[in-house]
């Protein structure tokens, strides 16, 4: 046997007995040649299935507040810095917001995601989202999850009496990496955003855009941080470089960089919901299955922020023909 092939099976073994893998065991996968990338997907794949089942997490989300955010992230077309021509709004009103978690649960979708284009919300802002999430629960009962920039505890404790499943709230990138894509706040201001989701009790929805022209070890590094938050879920985001935004020249990332990614955060997370995100229309095209039988076990379907993506039927459907289910 090849010694990547060992390589592979060893940590396989070791994650399915319950082990972690070391930090070097991790850079040696994540630099495991092309040769052996279809075996590396494979054995994340097997780790997929025995600790997750064959269910895929299907969620959509909705941009309930658009554009003219304060920070800088190089990435955003929503930040009020760059010129992106992008249309903007203030908080959706309830009733827009109620119908389209309507919309969702009538199509087979089980998770609804509140997004706001903000730093975080004012106290009355906050108080908003709350009457919002309280009419979705009465008037569709469909699962919540939000994903409000920064929060504070008070926050954090009333969105889980108001019975919210999951926070998310992403690190985008690695530490190292970080000061490329922000300047209006730091890498730290988001680990503790995300520690006081998981102190509160809250889910953690945390993972990061690939893509930005990190380096693969930067990749590998933002892994490693995100094992130490332990989130139950981790999407990973794949740039679609947005006209007008610093980050618009950026070269698309093969596909093998996406893959490998994906099955690595895998041997990291074995439990925990992988879902791949934005960009994966655009960068996997006809190749999407491959990501969800390559260590990936959650979509987000119907769109993006600013993004169209796939329609949810369609979704379903290619689940579906891969022997998975929704």
């Amino acid at each position: 046997m090849n010694s990547e092939e060992s390589l592979i099976s060893d940590c396989k073994e070791k994650v399915l007995s319950g082990q972690r893998i070391t930090i070097d065991e991790a850079i040696l996968l994540m630099n495991i040649s092309n040769e052996f990338l279809q075996l590396l997907s494979s054995a994340a794949n097997e780790i997929t299935r025995t600790f997750n089942g064959n269910v895929v997490d299907v969620e959509t989300l909705i941009n309930a507040k658009k554009g003219t955010c304060p920070e800088d992230c190089s990435f955003c077309s929503q930040s009020a810095f760059y010129k992106t021509d992008i249309d903007t709004y203030k908080l959706l009103p309830a009733k827009a917001i109620v119908e389209n978690a309507k919309k969702a649960k009538e199509s087979g979708i089980k998770s609804f995601c509140l997004v706001c284009a903000w730093r975080g919300p004012s106290d009355s802002e906050f108080n908003e989202i709350c009457k919002i999430i309280e009419k979705v629960n009465t008037e569709v009962g469909i699962e919540v999850n939000c994903s409000l920039g920064f929060i504070n505890e008070y926050m954090a404790r009333q969105l889980k009496k108001l019975g919210v499943k999951r926070y998310n709230h992403n690190l985008e990138t690695s530490r190292s990496f970080f000061s490329k894509i922000c300047t209006t706040h730091t890498y730290q201001d988001r680990i503790d955003t995300a520690k006081i989701v998981k102190k509160i009790g809250l889910e953690l929805c945390c993972g990061g855009i690939i893509g930005m022209g990190e380096s693969r070890m930067q990749r590998l590094e933002l892994g490693l941080d995100l094992v130490e938050l332990c989130p139950e879920e981790c999407p990973i985001n794949i740039l679609v470089p947005q006209k007008g935004t610093p980050m618009e020249p950026q070269t698309k990332l093969p596909i093998e960089e996406i893959l490998r990614t994906v099955a690595v955060f895998r041997f990291l997370m074995p439990r925990t919901i992988l879902k791949i995100a934005g960009g994966r229309e655009i960068h996997l095209a006809n190749e999407q299955e491959k990501v969800l039988l390559g260590g990936a076990n959650g979509i987000i379907t119907g769109g993006y922020l600013t993004i169209g993506g796939n329609d949810s039927q369609e979704d379903l459907m290619m689940i579906s023909k891969i022997g998975l289910e929704a």
